[in-house]
């Protein structure tokens, strides 16, 4: 009897097993990311990581001290729940800075959310806005995660890429080059196109988009009526006396634009995980609905701490002390380092003109990577994959920042950080000059 029990229980538990599929239909062909996979090998092999874009120095000492200060306080409440669309004091003094930048009066209220890093706020405005048969257009190359989240959200991504214009002259390439076709643009914007998703700066590249640029792009979007879905967080990283201009202060896109943020770029502290929207309400009110149905809250001593940080930057604002013009200098004298570095060994960099990110071409070497004739994977993945694996040097592949039909057309390019303390950027520069140098010997 017992043996009859047995074989019972296995038959119920093989027919138990679920046949039928789990997976939802919009997870489809999104599964694979460049990030786990690069993220490991640099894990793995790499004594130099120049991949992923994390500062790998200490943020400002008086951000440090206001997070002690906020968990070692009197203020025991700053452990607990705050208010779920942004912690006062921060949503506050953010409305107070925006405002000012912007030349309006901003609501903390309604005019702010705060969100899980700029990855959620990003993630807010595709849920809120987009849905079935909606087209978004993306500018190439994109930070890899608009794509994905635009067809998770049921629409359509419409890429339009940014093309070199290389000069003449034999300067070094800049990211100003990479530039909108006017006219091709002007084509992708159609009665299905909901929002285009602009990065200014621009990761991977650096470009920092012009005001004539920025007008383009407003022109067409007052035209159609489509959204901007602005991602700022590079915003205060820009280099060689550049001006970053918030496309949601041209006329006739406040009411359009969501503005994105990150404490993460801004303060350098990736991993607090702390980002924000600006915007008008009658867009906010959506994302604050996905925002509640979804994470609901953020940490609040880290809230707590970013909104010290603002208010003494606010203090502090276009004076020489502040963080926010100390920061691009010192990157931009590792940019310049890097910049020399590259081109001293034979891989061209383009200059960028802001964020943490550097892209080189590696025609030049080729030679040690053979190319394989009918392979899936684009030459610059396999290349960076072989020299991180070889060589112990970390970067990405741009065509990881292009979508599948393109990919192919940008592939011997690939992309450094160089926000990394002096150690880290002179380790990789050694690799180089190694490199280079057995090359170069018969």
């Amino acid at each position: 009897l017992p043996l009859v029990k047995a074989s019972n229980s296995l038959s119920l538990s093989l027919q138990a097993k679920m046949s039928r599929p789990v997976q939802a239909q919009r997870l489809e062909g999104i599964d694979k990311n460049i990030w786990v996979e690069f993220v490991k090998l640099a894990a793995n092999y790499s004594t130099v990581n120049l991949g992923q874009g994390f500062p790998d120095f200490p943020p400002p000492d008086f951000l440090k001290e206001a997070l002690v200060r906020a968990l070692s306080g009197e203020n025991h409440m700053l452990h607990q729940y705050t208010r779920a669309f942004g912690h006062p004091p921060l949503v506050k003094i953010l409305a107070q800075f925006f405002g000012k930048l912007l030349g309006r009066d901003l609501d903390p209220m309604t005019n702010v959310m705060v969100t899980v890093g700029a990855y959620q706020a990003l993630f807010c405005c595709f849920q809120a806005f987009v849905e079935e048969g909606d087209e978004v257009i993306i500018i190439e190359p994109f930070f890899d995660c608009y794509e994905p989240m635009v067809k998770m959200a049921g629409g359509t991504p419409v890429f339009v890429p940014l093309r070199l214009k290389a000069p003449k002259d034999g300067k070094l390439i800049s990211s100003a080059d990479w530039q909108l076709d006017p006219t091709e643009l002007a084509s992708k914007f159609s009665e299905q196109t909901k929002a285009i998703v602009l990065n200014s700066p621009n990761n991977p590249l650096g470009k920092v988009f012009s005001r004539g640029e920025l007008e383009l792009i407003a022109d067409l979007c007052v035209k159609h009526d489509v959204l901007c879905i602005s991602d700022e967080v590079y915003e205060w990283l820009v280099y060689d006396g550049k001006e970053h201009i918030r496309i949601a202060s041209l006329q006739g896109m406040w009411d359009r634009t969501v503005i994105i943020g990150s404490a993460g770029k801004t303060f350098s502290v990736t991993g607090w995980k702390v980002g924000w929207t600006v915007g008008p309400n009658r867009l906010l009110q959506h994302l604050r609905t996905v925002h509640q149905n979804s994470v609901y809250h953020c940490a609040t001593v880290a809230q707590e701490a970013v909104a010290q940080g603002f208010q003494r930057e606010l203090e502090l604002y276009g004076k020489p002390d502040s963080y926010f013009i100390q920061l691009p200098k010192e990157l931009q004298q590792k940019r310049d380092w890097l910049v020399q570095s590259l081109d001293a060994v034979g891989m061209k960099p383009i200059v960028p003109e802001g964020t943490y990110f550097l892209v080189a071409d590696i025609s030049g070497f080729k030679s040690d990577v053979p190319d394989v004739p009918d392979s899936d994977e684009p030459y610059d993945s396999r290349f960076a994959k072989w020299m991180v694996k070889n060589k112990g040097l970390a970067a990405i592949p741009l065509s990881a920042f292009y979508c599948g039909a393109h990919k192919n057309n940008y592939n011997h390019f690939i992309r450094f950080c160089f926000a990394k303390e002096e150690a880290t950027l002179k380790a990789a520069n050694d690799i180089l000059q190694k490199w280079k140098q057995e090359k170069t010997s018969p």
